[in-house]
């Protein structure tokens, strides 16, 4: 898997504000009826039994009394999860059904209609609201490697990354000029604008240089049998693997041997074009089960349609054949540094996840989540609660949401790889449906 570091800045708090008109109506304001049926048995002479069906009827009043307060906030965030309650700002009515979400899929006016009790009465009142958008683009990738090579064009896009909530194609401009025509630098006060008018603004010095530099690898290596020595005090977990090509020939005898339990292995990824198979998950597969240990796979995706989820979660599905997984099938996703490039809201690419994971679960299968803590806190919305796969290199986690697995270390050593390895552990009390 792909190694990022972020430098976040976090979504805008939702803007609630403004409130509505109580409605006092008069007279023959019209009514609506709903009709309740309930069955009596009655015992014949006969012995037998017939039923008869009595219909009551329950009326529905808009004829609101004046002494009514229900006043609404004027403006709700797009794509908010907003309850009829939360719309509801201040009333003195017990409301029918108030976790009810309202609709926050488009900007605009929108109306709503609020149930409600009153003395004993059942009333509805349609409401009107505005969806607006309040909250600024998020910086994905603020400049992690700022570097353009001499006598090239310089374009801003391929050094930064940058999504909105809501507009899709947001605008960067920036102050500042880049000369590629020699060895130098510059720095560019950049601002990356949506069409609601909201922007966010950060500073980036861009190096010129003959030559783009390969980034260092400084990190120390962790030997497996230390890993498992020092998370052991956690209590009911398992320790395990995850693996691709890049692992190439796995001696799973001596994995296993070592103290690892699980195995996650990549069975393929998606760019652009057709998806296509790890040149080594057929072998891992094959091994991995064969050693006793319990196997689960991911995908890489780079999908931008829920469509394209859809095709890609069916092509997961037909590769395993039947095969039962001890783990969910992971959906990761890491195409950060240039994000723009897929032509994506934060809303469209959740939507992408949650199409994946419908589409496992069509099949039998469960699904999760692989991202890093940054990404958990700032971008995805998991509103299908699903499992989460949490990536965070460090000796402690302090990620406050919920995972069932922790992918501690991307520099593991183990007998039987040669090179690298992640190391993860499993979270036996953690659910994984």
């Amino acid at each position: 898997m792909k190694r990022y570091r972020i430098a976040t800045i976090s979504l805008a708090a939702l803007l609630l504000t403004g409130c509505g008109k109580s409605v006092g109506a008069e007279n023959s304001a019209p009514e609506t009826t709903t009709a309740a049926t309930t069955t009596a048995t009655a015992q014949t002479t006969a012995a037998t039994t017939t039923a008869t069906t009595v219909t009551t009827t329950k009326t529905v009043s808009t004829d609101i009394p004046d002494d009514v307060v229900l006043e609404t906030e004027a403006e709700i965030e797009v794509y908010s999860n907003t309850t009829i309650a939360e719309l509801v700002n201040d009333n003195n009515v017990k409301l029918t059904a108030p976790a009810d979400l309202i609709d926050t899929e488009g900007l605009g006016e929108k109306k709503a209609k609020v149930l409600f009790e009153y003395e004993g009465n059942e009333y509805e009142k349609e409401v009107s609201y505005t969806v607006v958008d309040t909250t600024p683009p998020l910086i994905l990738n603020s400049g992690w490697n700022p570097y353009a090579k001499v006598g090239e064009p310089f374009d801003i896009d391929k050094i930064i990354g940058y999504v909105d909530n809501y507009d899709r194609a947001p605008t960067v401009t920036y102050e500042g000029e880049v000369d590629t025509s020699e060895v130098g630098r510059s720095t560019l006060d950049v601002t990356v604008t949506d069409s609601s008018g909201n922007s966010t603004r950060f500073d980036v010095t861009v190096l010129v240089l003959n030559e783009i530099p390969r980034p260092e690898d400084n990190n120390p290596r962790v030997a497996y049998s230390d890993f498992i020595d020092t998370y052991s005090y956690l209590g009911d977990v398992s320790f395990g693997i995850d693996v691709s090509a890049w692992q190439t020939d796995v001696d799973y005898d001596a994995v296993k041997d070592a103290g690892c339990e699980f195995v996650l292995m990549r069975m393929g990824y998606y760019y652009r074009g057709e998806p296509e198979m790890d040149d080594y998950y057929e072998q891992n597969m094959k091994n991995a089960t064969a050693a006793g240990l319990d196997v689960g796979v991911y995908f890489y995706s780079a999908d931008n349609t829920e469509e394209g989820a859809r095709e890609h979660a069916r092509w997961v599905i037909d590769q395993l054949d039947g095969r039962e997984l001890d783990y969910p099938i992971a959906f990761d996703w890491e195409e950060w540094a240039t994000f723009q490039e897929y032509g994506m809201n934060i809303h469209d690419l959740n939507n992408v996840f949650e199409a994946f994971c419908d589409e496992c679960e069509k099949h039998g299968y469960s699904a999760m989540l692989y991202s890093s803590k940054n990404f958990l806190n700032n971008f995805w919305e998991n509103s299908g609660d699903h499992p989460v796969w949490l990536a965070h290199y460090v000796d402690e986690t302090d990620y406050e949401g919920a995972y069932a697995l922790w992918q501690a270390s991307a520099y593991g050593r183990i007998p039987g790889i040669a090179g690298d390895v992640d190391m993860n552990i499993r979270f036996n009390s953690e659910p994984l449906e």
